[in-house]
């Protein structure tokens, strides 16, 4: 009787759902995309904010606190863009695994190269960031550059499933690398077109399809344009002509919608995240949807 009592016990508890073996908190969702990507069912990923969320203007709520509270490994973006609410919510969530500096806590933005380092700092310049713009989620490359870098630490804050996240790498970045392939065979088309962005947020998006930024409709980083100073752009495509303007899908279109009517050039929401727009659910459907808005602008003249 014992022993049949010892079986059904063994088989109870293996009929149980597996326990994840590691709770990420991402603050943004192409970081928490990437991190399901490689972690697979060996995690359970919360991301902070959504596609149509400023990601440098985020309230440091209680929800979020609460979050990191349990949290064993923060990825951040890093380079500053959550610097105006992320230290607040790891210093409220008693956490000391995912403080800066311990191995818990992640920055994608030191696997790639910044891109826009400042050579002077100024507050008067507006919202610029020290360490260089770090918008480089929008270069799909920098992508498999963090893949890599973030599986590693993954591996070394649970060594048992190291294998694992190894194995969600691989099979990561062999997708990533066919899709490469593919997405700069349809870009071909952009290379050298010229464009204004809305906000400065495009350089990597720029550096890996060759666009030509010709204008920003920001004076500076994060300040809104007067209708002066788009009056000014304006005046300033005549003698250097633009084919669109782009906007991230989380800032407002009222902008880029005024030069967009004036100049007659399409205006392009860039889904800029993974759900910044219907089309881009995962991390692949993201560079699917912005290649195939960016096309479709260029067709459109």
């Amino acid at each position: 009787m014992k022993r049949f009592l010892l079986i059904g016990l063994a088989a109870a508890l293996l009929s149980l759902p597996a326990q994840a073996a590691l709770k990420v908190f991402a603050t943004v969702p192409e970081w928490a995309a990437l991190a399901q990507e490689i972690g697979g069912g060996r995690v359970t990923v919360y991301a902070a904010t959504h596609g149509l969320q400023d990601p440098h203007r985020i309230e440091a709520k209680p929800s979020l606190i609460a979050r990191a509270r349990s949290a064993q490994l923060v990825v951040a973006t890093g380079a500053e863009l959550e610097v105006g609410w992320l230290p607040v919510v790891l210093r409220e969530s008693g956490n000391r695994d995912i403080q800066p500096g311990r191995p818990g806590y992640f920055e994608a933005a030191s696997a790639v190269r910044l891109l826009d380092v400042p050579a002077v700092l100024d507050r008067a310049h507006g919202d610029v960031h020290a360490a260089g713009n770090p918008h480089i989620q929008t270069d799909p490359r920098n992508i498999l550059k963090v893949a890599e870098a973030l599986a590693a630490r993954m591996a070394e804050l649970d060594p048992a499933e190291a294998a694992a996240y190894r194995s969600g790498f691989a099979a990561f970045a062999e997708k990533w690398r066919a899709a490469l392939v593919r997405w700069e065979k349809i870009a071909a088309p952009l290379k050298g077109v010229p464009v204004l962005v809305q906000h400065n947020a495009f350089p990597y998006l720029n550096a890996w399809l060759g666009l030509r930024e010709v204008g920003t409709l920001e004076p500076r980083p994060g300040v809104e344009p007067s209708g002066g100073h788009l009056a000014d752009v304006l005046a300033k495509l005549t003698a250097q002509p633009a084919r669109m303007v782009l906007r991230p899908a989380y800032q407002h279109d009222a902008p880029s919608r005024w030069i967009a009517e004036r100049a007659k050039i399409p205006a392009v929401i860039v889904p800029f995240t993974v759900g910044g727009t219907p089309e881009a659910g995962d991390l692949v459907a993201l560079f699917d949807d912005t290649l195939r808005r960016l096309l479709a602008a260029l067709a459109a003249r």
